[in-house]
């Protein structure tokens, strides 16, 4: 049996996941157990369950990688399009896509991370959209502030003119 010491103290008033309490602050962690079958049941510090594949060529659900990539490209997501429309621009639709490299040997990190954020929207201004992306990537996304030390992140835009209805800014 491999035990780790932890400082803090367990929490079992949290019913929605596993706490430590650290002096006043209770830390929220993720817990992750074998399922069975090569599947992991992952339980996450906001309460959320999900199941992770690990075996290879199945894909009956995202692997671990799948979701490190797409929980990086989320957080960026989620800082650029809240950005736009606090900037009050007019965007109907708004996604990006991931393209990645990983070095061929193990372990097989990341690479290159390449980021297209695509706007479509009434005459969104290429400014908004390049600063908005800038500042994500720069200043507020945690995710790609963490691989820019061992991979190079590229970001790129496309704006699309839209005929569809605008969203609304919060």
């Amino acid at each position: 049996i491999l035990t780790a010491s932890v400082s803090g103290a367990y929490s079992p008033q949290c019913n929605l996941c596993y706490c430590w309490i650290m002096g006043d602050e209770v830390k929220k962690i993720h817990t992750i157990e074998y399922a069975g079958d090569e599947f992991l049941k992952v339980n996450t510090a906001s309460g959320h369950t999900l199941t992770v594949d690990v075996k290879s060529g199945r894909r009956a659900a995202p692997g671990p990688l799948e979701l490190f990539i797409t929980g990086l490209a989320s957080c960026t997501a989620a800082d650029v399009i809240s950005i736009l429309l606090k900037k009050r621009e007019k965007v109907t639709a708004y996604r990006v896509e991931v393209h990645t490299e990983r070095r061929e040997e193990h372990p097989r990190s990341f690479t290159k991370i390449e980021l297209t954020h695509i706007v479509e929207g009434h005459n969104v201004a290429p400014e908004a959209v390049a600063r908005a992306i800038d500042l994500s990537t720069n200043k507020y996304c945690s995710a790609v502030s963490t691989v820019r030390p061992t991979a190079e992140v590229v970001t790129k835009y496309q704006i699309v003119e839209s005929n569809r209805a605008p969203e609304s800014a919060p």
